[in-house]
C-alpha cells in the first residue's frame, strides 16, 4: 500500500512564499520548505523537482496573487481611464510592499529562475495593458504599459531599498509621478498637452 500523501503542492508553494518573505531567496531551501510542511525533504521532491522549480512556482503563485489584486482594483475604479491606472500603480506598489521579495522574485531576477508561461504572462500584464490602452488607445498600449511598468518597478525598488533620503512625502510623489504618466499618456494620444 502507498505510503498516504503529508502533503499538497499548494501547501508546499505557499510555505515557500512564507519563507521567502520572511527571511528572503538565500534562506529559501527545500530543507526549509520540508519542515516547513511537517515532511522530510525527499518528500518534496514527490511533488517539486528542485528549489528552481519551487522557484518557478512562487513566480507563478505571486503572479496569480498580484493578478487577481490588479483586477478588483480595476473593477472598483471604474470608467476613469485616469482612476484606473492610479488603481493599478497603487496595488502593484502596495503588494510590493506587502511582499517584497516574491515581487523582487518576480521583477529583478533573470527570467531563467522566475520564467512564467506566456499565457500567464499575458494575463498578468493585462490590467496594466488595459488601464493604459483607456489613456492611449490600442495601438500604444504595449509600450505605454512597458513605460509605466518600468517606471513603478524602479520606484518601488528604490523605496524597498530605502533609497529615497531627501524627506518629503514619499505617497505623494508616487501619486505626482502616476498623475504625471496619465498626462503624458493622454496627451501622447491626443497630441495636446493635458491641462491638470
Amino acid at each position: 500500500m502507498p505510503t498516504p500523501d503529508r502533503t499538497s503542492l499548494p501547501e508546499i508553494v505557499t510555505a515557500g512564499i512564507d519563507l521567502l518573505e520572511a527571511a528572503g531567496l538565500d534562506k529559501l531551501t527545500m530543507q526549509a520548505v520540508a519542515e516547513r510542511v511537517g515532511v522530510r525533504a525527499p518528500s518534496l521532491y514527490k511533488r517539486v523537482r528542485s528549489r528552481d522549480h519551487l522557484l518557478a512556482l512562487i513566480a507563478e503563485q505571486t503572479l496569480h496573487d498580484l493578478t487577481a489584486k490588479l483586477d478588483a482594483a480595476t473593477v472598483r475604479a471604474g470608467s476613469d481611464p485616469r482612476e484606473n491606472l492610479r488603481a493599478v500603480a497603487r496595488v502593484f506598489r502596495a503588494f510590493a510592499r506587502r511582499r517584497p521579495n516574491s515581487y523582487g522574485l518576480v521583477f529583478s531576477q533573470p527570467m531563467e529562475v522566475a520564467n512564467p508561461s506566456e499565457e500567464l504572462l499575458a494575463n498578468s500584464s493585462r490590467p496594466v495593458i488595459d488601464a493604459v490602452a483607456a489613456l492611449v488607445g490600442p495601438a500604444d498600449a504595449l509600450e505605454a504599459a512597458r513605460t509605466v511598468t518600468a517606471w513603478a518597478t524602479g520606484f518601488i525598488f528604490l523605496e524597498l531599498g530605502g533609497r529615497f533620503q531627501l524627506g518629503g512625502d514619499v505617497e505623494r510623489a508616487f501619486d505626482y509621478g502616476v498623475d504625471l504618466l496619465a498626462d503624458a499618456l493622454l496627451a501622447s494620444s491626443s497630441g495636446h498637452p493635458v491641462a491638470r
